[in-house]
């Protein structure tokens, strides 16, 4: 009898928080809108086949897996973690089971187990292009940028067309200071997906790290328009304003930082935003602004989180 065999998808890397140093969307910037993306595979049976087994038969390899895929669509992750645990101990070598597993560990900040489970899972299959991508991300919450590039890298030479494995890559090389290879890497991600508001707001953290407000400006622009939501992308934009000259424009981002800030249930973040519109207002020197811009950036990691 054959059950459905299902693999939980790739798990996209930024939640948005606060703003910090340039980085809305990385784990030392405010990302926001992560998403979870599902890639499943499945084998067919018919369904006169489905029985329900007596409760005192054992379960397969494959039905706990399925029960450890359902319960991780759940929300239940440490339920997923026991169903899948067991489905390993009746068969070792499935490396779709330790992916699974491995994004349940994941999901709890349990980022040395995860680390385990996706090593184990590419020892298995080589080729495992999302285990390489997800070991990115695990990588990149234990500030090991580095190696998180590495596995990004690879990722790309298996699967070159998925826009994030370059968001993630440029994410990191963010955290390193390598600004102009984040840029090249999210124009990559912009390539391929032109309608990503979060791939916007992280360019235009670099840009701004460099010093290009005017290029800034539009990305800060671009993403708002494609997500006016995204207070980080208001408070960035108020900041570049502000060093542009643009000082009602400036008032304005702030202003509207605030206020969603507020909204979003982030006091923090709302109380960084006024201070930073008083401090405007009450005519800063250079010198507080631009101290006020680098702690934007130093957010990056910080904000960063699962996905929805």
């Amino acid at each position: 009898m054959k059950y459905s065999k299902q693999i939980f998808g790739f798990l996209a890397i930024f939640v948005a928080i606060v703003v910090s140093e340039l980085g809305a969307y990385a784990q030392s910037s405010s990302l926001s809108g992560s998403q979870i993306i599902r890639f499943t595979k499945q084998t067919e049976e018919p369904e006169e086949a489905k029985e329900p087994k007596p409760e005192t038969e054992e379960k397969s390899a494959v039905e706990w897996y399925n029960q450890g895929f359902d319960k991780l669509e759940a929300g239940d992750f440490r339920g997923a973690i026991a169903a899948f645990t067991r489905s390993i101990a009746l068969n070792d070598e499935d490396a779709d089971t330790y992916y699974n597993r491995a994004y349940a560990y994941l999901a709890l900040g349990e980022y040395k187990q995860a680390l385990e489970d996706y090593n184990k899972t590419i020892e298995l299959k080589p080729d495992y292009v999302y285990a390489y991508g997800n070991r990115c991300y695990a990588f990149y919450l234990m500030q090991q940028y580095e190696a998180a590039i590495s596995d990004c890298t690879q990722a790309i030479q298996l699967e070159s067309k998925f826009a994030d494995f370059y968001i993630y890559r440029g994410s990191a090389q963010n955290e390193l200071g390598k600004y102009r290879d984040a840029i090249a890497d999210y124009d990559e991600a912009i390539d391929l997906n032109q309608d990503n508001a979060e791939v916007y707001y992280k360019r235009a953290i670099a840009h701004t790290r460099l010093k290009e407000y005017r290029k800034a400006l539009e990305d800060y622009t671009q993403s708002l328009r494609l997500d006016d939501s995204l207070a980080d992308a208001f408070y960035g934009r108020g900041i570049v304003n502000s060093q542009l000259g643009n000082k009602e424009d400036a008032i304005a981002d702030l202003e509207k930082a605030a206020k969603l800030f507020s909204e979003q249930n982030k006091p923090e973040d709302s109380k960084k935003a006024l201070e930073t519109l008083n401090s405007l207002n009450s005519g800063a020197s250079e010198e507080e602004t631009e101290s006020v811009e680098r702690q934007e950036g130093q957010g990056e990691q910080e904000s960063e989180g699962i996905g929805e």
